[in-house]
């Protein structure tokens, strides 16, 4: 049986093609991903909300340590090695820090003190819903309630995001990075 949320091929209906025309490209190369998201045209439109804009009100580099560690915390090599490779030179990760965003621990001596709390709370989100009792304070104090809810968002995105890429079994991109061993 084939999987229904396998990438959609070429030529799409005119309203997809339009759609993911809007949505980030390698090169003009639509990722799997996004091809996934078009077997249905009201996911690609409304499925998960564009976070990656300029407008975001947290830095890039911690905006991808909250999708590094949820990926990674969901076991989902995709979509992790897909930021990896178009943001993690850019932001300044070390091969270190890439690697701890895996299997390293909040705390991995890698990561600055404002990181490493970023990478507990991300990590209690992901287990419980919300940042546990002893970070919460720190996280409220760390950051404006925009860049909490910011954070909040990224992981609920990247869990869905996750979720499609684990169900529809996506293959890895030939570009994109692989989990550490």
């Amino acid at each position: 049986m084939s999987n229904p949320l396998s990438p959609l091929p070429e030529p799409w209906p005119p309203a997809v093609a339009e759609r993911l025309a809007r949505y980030p490209q390698r090169d003009g190369y639509i990722l799997k991903l996004f091809r996934s998201f078009a077997n249905s045209e009201r996911f690609l439109a409304k499925g998960v909300a564009n976070l990656l804009d300029r407008e975001s009100p947290l830095p890039m580099r911690q905006r991808e340590i909250v999708i590094l560690r949820v990926t990674a915390n969901l076991g989902c090599e995709y979509e992790w090695g897909v930021h990896v490779t178009a943001f993690g030179q850019h932001v300044g990760f070390t091969p270190e820090q890439i690697a701890a965003t895996r299997s390293g621990a909040a705390d991995d001596p890698c990561w600055p003190a404002e990181e490493a709390l970023l990478l507990a709370v991300v990590d209690g989100i992901c287990r419980d819903g919300h940042p546990d009792e002893i970070r919460k304070a720190a996280f409220r104090s760390a950051w404006t309630v925009e860049q909490q809810l910011e954070i909040l968002a990224l992981c609920g995105n990247y869990h869905t995001i996750s979720f499609v890429a684990k169900t529809a079994e996506l293959e890895l991109e030939d570009f994109a990075a692989r989990f550490p061993v």
